[in-house]
C-alpha cells in the first residue's frame, strides 16, 4: 500500500480526552481492589464461612472472569455498536451496568438466609452475582483496552496513555483503602467498646456494605465522565492495550487502643502494631507504583522494553530475597513494600507495550488477544488463592502461631517463583522476538503464488520462484 493510501494518523489527544479515557477503568479498579483485598476477609471473618468456602467463591469469580475475557474479546471484535454508539463503548456501557447492578450484592449478606442456613446454600446464592460481576468486569476491561489504538498512534503515546491508566488504578486502590479505614474507624467509635475492635465480625457487615456502595457510586460518576468525554472513531487503527489487572492485597484494619508509657521499641513487640501494617503497606506499595509509572515512558525509550522488563524482575527478586532472608521484619517492611510496588508497576506497564508489539497492525482481532491472555492470568490467580486457602495452617477464623511463617513463605514463593518463570520467558523473547509468524508465512506464500501467476501469464515459469 502506498503512502497516499494509508489512513492519516489520529490527531494528538487533548488533556481532556486523556483524562476522560484514563478514568474509564476506574470503576473496575475500585471493584478489583475491594474484590482481591476484602472478599476472603468478608466471607471468612465477617460472615463466618470456612476458608475453603471463601476461597471457592474467589475461584468461581476468577474462572468466570477467565472464561468471559476471551469470549468478550472475540465478540467485541465481531459485533457492531449499539446504533450509532461505537462498538467498544457499547461493550463498556453494558459491562458497567452489569458491575453496578451486581457488585453491591456480593458484599451484602444473603437475602432470606439466617444463621442456620447451610453454607453451601448461601454460596449458591452468591454465585450468580459473582458471575454477572465478572462478565461485566471483563467486558469493561477489554473494551477499554481496545480503545487505546483508536486514540493514539505512536508507541510512546500508547505507553503514556497506559501509564495514565495505571496511575488511576493506583488512585482507585488508595481510595478503597482510605474509605475502608474511615468506615472501620467510625464503626469502632460508634460501638464504644474498644475490645471489640481487635477482631472483625458480623457487627462489621455495615462497613463493607457501605464500602461497596461508595465504590459503585464513585465508579458510576467516573464511567459517566468517560462516556461523555471519550470519542470512539468509526474505524479502529493500531493496537496496544493490555490486561490490568489486578489489585489484590490484604485489608486495612482498625486502630489499636492507646496504651500509656509505650516507647518506640515496645511498639516493635506489639502484635497490633503489625496489624496497622495491613492498612499502610498497600498504600506504600501503590504510591511507589504510582510514582514509578511516570518514569516508564522515558525508561522504555532509553533502554528498551526487554531491559526495562528485566529491571522490574530484578526488583521483584530483590523483594523476595529480602523477605526470605530477614528473620524478623520491623519498620523495614516499608522498604520491601516499595520494591514490590515499583517492580510490579514496571512489569505491568512494560508488558502492555509488549502486548502491543505482538498485535501490531492486526487490530481487528486485538480484543481477542487481550481476552485470551487475561484468561491465563485470571484462572491462575484463582487457582493460586484456592491452593493457599486450603494450605492455610489455622482452621479457625483467627490467626494462629503458624500464620506468620506461612504467609512469609507464600510471598517468597509466589513473587520469587513467578519472577524466575518470567525471566525464562524473557530469555525466550530475546531469542525469538515477538512477532506474528503466521502472518509472515501467509505474506510469503501469497507473494509466491502471485509470482507464479505472473510467470504463467507471460507464457513461461518464473525463475525466481522455488517450488
Amino acid at each position: 500500500m502506498g503512502d497516499s493510501q494509508r489512513p492519516p494518523p489520529p490527531e494528538p489527544l487533548s488533556a481532556r480526552s486523556r483524562l476522560s479515557y484514563s478514568v474509564g477503568h476506574f470503576l473496575n479498579d475500585l471493584c478489583a481492589s475491594m474484590w482481591f483485598t476484602y472478599l476472603l476477609v468478608y466471607f471468612h471473618s465477617i460472615l463466618g464461612y470456612s476458608t475453603s468456602h471463601a476461597g471457592a467463591l474467589l475461584l468461581v469469580g476468577q474462572v468466570a472472569d477467565g472464561i468471559c475475557t476471551p469470549l468478550v474479546g472475540y465478540e467485541a471484535d465481531q459485533a457492531g455498536g449499539c446504533g450509532r454508539y461505537g462498538r467498544r463503548k457499547s461493550w463498556h456501557l453494558a459491562g458497567t451496568i452489569c458491575v453496578l447492578l451486581s457488585f453491591p450484592f456480593i458484599f451484602n449478606p444473603c437475602l432470606g438466609c439466617s444463621e442456620n442456613t447451610p453454607q453451601f446454600a448461601a454460596l449458591i446464592y452468591f454465585i450468580p452475582f459473582i458471575v454477572i460481576f465478572q462478565f461485566g468486569w471483563a467486558a469493561t476491561q477489554i473494551s477499554h483496552l481496545s480503545l487505546i489504538p483508536e486514540l493514539v498512534d505512536s508507541d510512546h503515546g500508547k505507553v503514556e496513555l497506559t501509564a495514565f491508566r495505571y496511575a488511576f488504578t493506583v488512585m482507585a486502590n488508595i481510595t478503597v483503602y482510605a474509605a475502608a479505614w474511615l468506615l472501620l474507624h467510625f464503626q469502632v467509635g460508634h460501638r464504644g467498646q474498644p475490645e471489640q475492635s481487635h477482631h472483625l465480625g458480623r457487627h462489621d457487615i455495615p462497613v463493607f456494605r457501605n464500602l461497596s456502595l461508595i465504590v459503585v457510586g464513585i465508579g458510576a460518576i467516573t464511567s459517566l465522565l468517560f462516556h461523555l468525554g471519550t470519542k470512539e472513531k468509526s474505524a479502529p487503527v493500531s493496537r496496544l492495550p493490555d490486561p490490568e489487572e489486578r489489585t489484590p492485597l490484604l485489608p486495612p484494619d482498625r486502630k489499636s487502643p492507646p496504651r500509656p508509657l509505650l516507647r518506640w521499641k515496645h511498639w516493635l513487640l506489639e502484635p497490633s502494631f503489625y496489624q496497622r501494617f495491613i492498612a499502610t503497606i498497600p498504600l506504600v506499595m501503590y504510591i511507589s507504583g504510582f510514582l514509578s509509572s511516570f518514569l516508564m515512558k522515558t525508561v522504555n525509550k532509553k533502554i528498551g522494553r526487554n531491559l526495562t522488563y528485566f529491571v522490574g524482575l530484578l526488583i521483584i527478586l530483590a523483594f523476595a530475597s529480602w523477605v526470605a532472608l530477614a528473620e524478623r521484619i520491623g519498620v523495614e517492611i516499608y522498604g520491601a513494600a516499595v520494591l514490590l510496588g515499583t517492580g510490579s508497576a514496571t512489569i505491568l506497564v512494560t508488558s502492555l507495550s509488549m502486548t502491543a508489539d505482538l498485535i501490531g497492525s492486526n487490530t481487528h482481532s486485538g480484543a481477542f488477544v487481550y481476552g485470551a491472555m487475561s484468561f491465563t492470568d485470571k484462572v491462575a490467580n484463582g487457582v493460586g488463592v484456592m491452593i493457599i486457602q486450603n494450605l492455610h495452617p489455622c482452621p479457625t477464623e483467627h490467626c494462629c502461631g503458624n500464620c506468620v511463617p506461612f504467609y512469609r513463605w507464600v510471598m517468597v514463593a509466589v513473587t520469587g517463583g513467578m519472577a524466575v518463570v518470567a525471566t525464562l520467558g524473557l530469555a525466550c523473547i530475546m531469542i525469538w522476538p515477538i512477532r506474528v509468524r503466521f502472518h509472515d508465512v501467509s505474506v510469503s506464500g501469497l507473494a509466491g503464488t502471485r509470482s507464479r501467476e505472473l510467470g504463467n501469464s507471460e507464457g513461461g515459469e518464473n525463475p525466481g520462484v522455488v517450488n
